[in-house]
């Protein structure tokens, strides 16, 4: 199986390249970094990539794009037919400068796949040039959304982090928080909200929404999803899923269906 940490990216000479890799469930890359600019996809299955300073997690129709140089990880929920671009960093004028989830279009979906099947070198002024430059027109309109959870580098607000992630149906609070790492509430929530960007509460209905991603990937039912990631009801869940992503659980599924 070819892994992306086993071919040489930085030998492709062309501004805009795509490469396609299939993986089975439960499959890991490990962490690993590319001289280009990355948009990585998934037509079929849900992605998990990890950095030091954060998470992803991505449903067919969203992409990952990543800035040359940053160290990530990739974890595969249900099998998942990745397909990305790699995109010379000198000509990503207008294009999304920091890390961030992408809408994937259905004409950019097509033109994914497209590249994926281009062989380089091709011309600037050939067919396969001329989709390439759609392509980067494409991705200079694409709006950014919220699939991103922002992960602290202070040690102590990390822990906190993780047992949240762990195990996202606790209900403990943040004065409970506060008392463990021997800090006042008021110090608690200021700390966290330095080291995060985001408030305690709005990390941690992030976290359960995107780690809920996950489960629904792997078919459990929406209501045990709901239950394990700390909501008293399907509809308590559903209504935040859909406030959070702009669709239902149940349409989620629909997302999550192989596309050829």
């Amino acid at each position: 199986m070819v892994d992306f940490t086993r071919q040489h990216y930085d030998s492709f000479t062309m501004p805009v390249s795509g490469v396609a890799v299939d993986y089975p469930s439960g499959h890991i890359v490990e962490p690993h970094s590319h001289p280009c600019v990355q948009l990585i996809y998934a037509i079929e299955g849900v992605l998990v990539i990890e950095s030091p300073t954060g998470r992803w997690v991505t449903p067919p129709s969203r992409g990952v794009w990543l800035q040359a140089g940053v160290e990530h990880s990739l974890r595969m929920r249900g099998a998942a037919r990745v397909r990305s671009l790699f995109v010379h960093s000198d000509i990503i004028d207008g294009m999304p400068q920091g890390n961030c989830v992408i809408d994937v279009s259905p004409l950019l979906r097509e033109l994914i796949l497209a590249a994926t099947e281009i062989e380089a070198p091709y011309e600037s002024d050939s067919r396969d040039g001329r989709v390439m430059r759609l392509l980067l027109d494409e991705l200079c309109v694409l709006p950014t959304l919220p699939l991103y959870l922002p992960w602290p580098d202070d040690d102590r607000i990390a822990h906190v982090c993780r047992s949240l992630t762990e195990q996202p149906q606790l209900s403990s609070t943040a004065q409970h928080w506060a008392q463990q790492l021997a800090m006042s509430p008021k110090t608690f929530h200021r700390r966290f909200k330095h080291c995060t960007g985001v408030t305690f509460g709005r990390w941690r209905q992030q976290a359960r929404l995107l780690l809920s991603l996950e489960f629904l990937a792997q078919g459990m039912p929406i209501m045990e999803v709901a239950l394990q990631h700390g909501y008293d009801s399907q509809s308590a869940f559903s209504a935040a899923f859909k406030r959070q992503f702009g669709v239902a659980p149940s349409a989620f599924y629909q997302a999550l269906a192989p596309i050829s």
